[in-house]
């Protein structure tokens, strides 16, 4: 209400202020009354419903999976192949990425600049790479322009070139970027961990992009070698998610891929990891280095052990979400760090465990303690009811979310290919998270995190964290390099 003057009443302020502070907090909404001063109940979440994995076999052993959903009309294609970076002969590590990495310079009547040019023409994201476990060429595509593509897809895994001077160029460029890892601390933990953890003799423990050795000593003839030897239909799986048939799939693939022919290809390599040492601090130095960066850990678990989903529960307690005790502590309690975490990177071999931070140079020390004594208490102490239900639905109740494209639903069940998982395995993933107990987490915590074994990796300025470091008494401290080799 305004006065004769144009300005607003005070008496009609002071009204509408009275009915303000007048309203209880339990309104009406839709008949219903809503009390506000309580959050409301959640129903409980709708069960996750997936497309089922269909599967197919080319006569020359090329094994298919094919899941349909027709939402969005776009098509991913993974090709899963026993290539990745295990198989690299122990004196050229890197071979195996490189390799991906070559597969997109040339491919039958195709340059490297020609194969970008078509996958941009055609709306379509071509890309190659390798972990430790696995080779993957990967295809994102409308469904429209899926059969040009897989033609390019198919000139990228049957005829590449390996031109001379495309592997020169991409040894270069490869070189420049290992120089550069000894300027990033974060990197340089990254490989003196596993490195230190496994040591040389096993495939986890050496670079997966190899040395500045190991990358000059990269040619045509051994990425050739080293592609015809494990580039094979009989070690391939090829996925596709989207908008297709398994008949359609299989007719479009049997004209591109049948003649794809078999051969002997390497065995998946088995290796023992170390015998486990006494706790150790592992020092690299980088002088002038503004944060130290800490990795804590030791050999953990292989992806199909049985206690996989209890440690999914107990690593989002420990460090696997933002809320996770050991972010709590360090980051909100502390001011140490942005962020502290930690994983199982559970391979086809026993992948490592590892706690990690980059913390305050100052802080080095105290970072330690706060990292040990976390580590310790999660195996010594029953972790509270409320605590566990929290993690379960965070992996629960974050679980469709990773279903949510056919690019995240194809990363998923690229999983189920990798690491030789059931089909079904993710239709029962939630009731096994919400099986674990309490009990099951501090019994696999109490199996698979060994303080008086850990590997204690910090990367840091030695002449400001040494003495700190050393004043704990957690170990010896032993000075090793970028690569993990001991410095004298």
């Amino acid at each position: 209400m305004k006065a004769s003057d144009g300005t607003t009443s005070s008496a009609w302020l002071t009204v509408v202020g009275a009915l303000l502070l007048s309203v209880s907090p339990t309104v009406l909404l839709s008949g219903q009354a809503v009390d506000r001063t309580k959050p409301p109940e959640l129903p409980p979440p709708p069960a996750l419903k997936l497309p089922a994995v269909q599967t197919a076999t080319l006569p020359n052993g090329l094994q298919l999976a094919v899941v349909e959903t027709h939402k969005v009309p776009v098509v991913d294609v993974q090709v899963v192949l026993d290539a990745g970076a295990a198989h690299d002969p122990a004196d050229l590590p890197g071979l195996a990425t490189f390799t991906t990495t070559m597969l997109q310079q040339g491919a039958g009547r195709r340059g490297a600049l020609e194969i970008a040019d078509e996958a941009a023409f055609l709306g379509a994201q071509l890309n190659t790479s390798a972990s430790y476990d696995a080779a993957t060429v990967s295809l994102h595509v409308p469904r429209r322009r899926l059969e040009p593509a897989l033609d390019l897809l198919t000139d990228v895994v049957l005829r590449p070139t390996f031109a001379d001077s495309e592997v020169a160029r991409q040894r270069e460029l490869r070189r420049a970027q290992i120089v550069q890892l000894a300027d990033n601390p974060v990197a340089m933990a990254g490989i003196a961990f596993p490195a230190i953890v496994y040591g040389r003799a096993h495939p986890y423990g050496r670079p997966l992009n190899g040395t500045e050795a190991s990358t000059a000593a990269l040619s045509r003839d051994r990425v050739a070698e080293f592609y015809r030897a494990a580039y094979r239909p009989n070690a391939a799986r090829l996925l596709v998610v989207g908008d297709v048939t398994l008949v359609e799939v299989r007719r479009l693939l049997a004209a591109r891929l049948g003649a794809w022919e078999q051969g002997p290809v390497p065995a998946v390599p088995e290796a023992t990891p170390p015998v486990p040492a006494a706790r150790t601090v592992y020092l690299v130095d980088k002088p002038g280095a503004a944060q130290s960066v800490i990795r804590i850990g030791h050999v953990g678990v292989a992806r199909t052990t049985p206690d996989y989903f209890a440690l999914q529960v107990l690593n989002t307690i420990l460090g696997g979400a933002f809320t996770s005790r050991l972010n709590q502590n360090l980051r909100e309690t502390h001011g140490y760090t942005y962020g502290a975490f930690s994983q199982f990177s559970a391979g086809r071999m026993a992948g490592p465990f590892v706690a990690s931070a980059s913390v305050v140079t100052a802080k080095t020390d105290s970072s330690l303690l706060e990292f040990l004594k976390e580590l310790r208490r999660i195996r010594d102490e029953p972790v509270p009811d409320a605590e566990l239900a929290k993690a379960k639905a965070y992996i629960t109740l974050g679980l469709p979310g990773d279903f949510e494209t056919t690019a995240g639903a194809a990363s998923k069940f690229r999983e189920l290919l990798v690491y030789d998982l059931p089909l079904d395995y993710f239709d029962h993933y939630v009731a096994r998270i919400n099986a674990v107990t309490a009990a099951d987490v501090q019994r696999v915590a109490r199996q698979y995190i060994d303080p008086d074994h850990f590997d204690i990796v910090v990367v840091g300025d030695k002449s400001q964290i040494e003495a700190g470091i050393k004043a704990l008494n957690e170990g010896p401290i032993v000075y090793r390099d970028l690569w993990g080799q001991e410095v004298k």
